[in-house]
């Protein structure tokens, strides 16, 4: 699944365009959020890093466990909602602040801080106490 967060400089329809243009033994489905593509896996994963360096930042990929049309998960044959789109509905409220986080990255560091002894610490809550 290609999806096209809020915000992406690119419509579902160029991307579609854009995805047939490379003329890859894939099949391309158009959908509300982007695409959903399927294929031999290094055809889709080549159409996949090509579409998304059109907008690294706003275009996200999740990838599905049945191929698009699938009866099993097709809502045109199940009637309703597929399975998982209320998960993706979920997760494309996120995508602003994932967008941003990739426009603006900052330095994480996974190291937790050290802790400091207990006397140091009655040290310095003395010391604000007394600079209040």
């Amino acid at each position: 699944m290609i999806v096209l967060g809020p915000g992406c400089a690119v419509s579902s329809k160029e991307l579609m365009n854009f995805l047939h243009l490379l003329e890859l033994p894939i099949n391309i489905r158009l959908t509300c959020y982007g695409a959903n593509i399927n294929g031999v896996p290094e055809y889709v994963m080549e159409a996949v890093t090509k579409a998304r360096a059109l907008d690294p930042t706003h275009i996200f990929i999740k990838f599905r466990g049945f191929p698009p049309g699938d009866p099993r998960r097709c809502r045109a044959k199940r009637g309703g909602a597929r399975e998982g789109f209320h998960q993706l509905e979920a997760e494309y409220k996120l995508l602003p602040d994932v967008s941003y986080a990739l426009e603006h990255p900052k330095h994480v560091d996974l190291n937790p801080p050290k802790k400091i002894p207990v006397e140091e610490f009655k040290k310095i809550v003395e010391e604000t106490e007394k600079n209040k």
